[in-house]
């Protein structure tokens, strides 16, 4: 059995799939404990995970109050959760430490922790290379505008540690840039937290065509705006909606029309065994969730990195249409109407679908942790 330290951001993409891995490896006999800002202990805990709050997570969001996210990046790019990782690991003796991809002060400090280490990607890595590295270009000049020493590029950051390992199939996310880091793919970790509930629906059977509406569940990203944007350029059609607001806007905020039902959490995968179209904010986790599902999408990219990319990445695989971020609900409509009339972008995201059967993506997950224990 191991010991093993996961240096955790509690985004909506990015703790779900850790959680889903280290049930895998705890299946599997070893101890994993995550930590991370408090808003991540209730969440692990009630997955049946150790968890911890790092009592820095606070510290630096003043010095980091410039930012459009200081929340964010003061905690993945602060100096003192560095230190506070440090000193949890000299007390600790982890035999392997785990770090989420985005989270540069702990990936900075890993080789001062005595072990061996695994960067955990959850979405695309080589597609999205540019993507990542202006991330933590951003993270060094916050950094140093913050007082504080400039972090190293993407090249130590990932390539100094033993596996980078992406949660997304490699037939997707395509090679690794010529000198790049090398990355070993698994698939998207498509586990489920106890929030998401299954929904009762108020309509009767009928043939009307049922959109799920899915947006981001983590706070910073919150846009009661945009989300209504989307209820209206849906609303004159002959559908149903379900629209999903992860408790980060309340349903009292909405003009809900006619033909939506607004929840705080849903099971996902029940909405998607009848859905015709899922409306998201481009975030991997619900694209790929959908895309398992061989149902097409309309992408409209909240504040995350990687959702512009994700948007670009549904319209030139065919499989839904990418609509711009802030776009008007005349446009959000029309590419929904176009999808759910032209039966190629189903036919393409079932021909996608065909991609993940077969797989375990925890398991893999767990395989590239277990092949750095000593």
């Amino acid at each position: 059995m191991a010991r093993i330290m996961w240096a955790c951001w509690d985004g909506g993409g990015n703790l779900t799939p850790s959680l889903g891995i280290a049930a895998e490896l705890r299946h599997r006999g070893h101890d994993v404990a995550f930590h991370g800002r408090p808003d991540m202990v209730d969440r692990a805990i009630a997955a049946g995970m150790t968890a911890t709050a790092l009592a820095a997570a606070r510290d630096d969001l003043e010095r980091f109050s410039f930012l459009p996210m200081p929340t964010v990046f003061g905690f993945t790019g602060s100096p003192a959760v560095g230190r506070e990782l440090v000193d949890v690991a000299v007390a600790e003796k982890p035999d392997l430490l785990v770090v989420d991809a985005m989270f540069a002060a702990a990936l900075d400090v890993a080789p001062q922790i005595d072990a061996p280490s695994v960067v955990m990607v959850h979405t695309f890595a080589n597609r999205l290379r540019d993507v990542w590295e202006r991330g933590f270009v951003m993270q060094s000049e916050a950094r140093v505008r913050a007082g504080y020493d400039a972090l190293p590029g993407l090249d130590v950051l990932w390539g100094g540690r033993d596996v980078v390992h992406a949660n997304t199939l490699a037939a997707l996310d395509g090679p690794a840039p010529e000198g790049g880091v090398p990355v070993r793919h698994g698939a998207p970790v498509l586990a489920s937290e106890s929030r998401a509930t299954p929904v009762e629906l108020p309509w009767d059977a009928d043939d009307s065509p049922l959109v799920l509406l899915s947006f981001s569940t983590v706070p910073e990203q919150r846009d009661a705006a945009a989300l209504q944007t989307a209820l209206d350029a849906l609303a004159p059609l002959d559908i149903h909606v379900v629209a999903t607001t992860g408790q980060v806007v309340a349903p009292d905020e909405l003009d809900i029309p006619a033909n939506a039902h607004v929840v705080p959490f849903a099971d996902h995968e029940q909405l998607l065994r009848r859905a015709s179209l899922v409306v998201g904010h481009g975030g991997h986790g619900t694209t790929m969730r959908t895309l398992r599902a061989g149902v097409p999408i309309v992408a409209m990219p909240a504040t995350g990195a990687d959702q512009a990319g994700m948007a670009a990445f549904v319209t030139s695989a065919g499989a839904g249409l990418g609509v711009d971020r802030g776009a008007d609900a005349a446009t959000i409509r029309d590419a929904a109407s176009a999808v759910l009339t032209d039966p190629a972008y189903r036919a393409q995201a079932a021909e996608i679908a065909e991609l993940f059967v077969g797989l375990d993506a925890a398991a893999l997950a767990a395989d590239s942790v277990e092949s750095v224990i000593g």
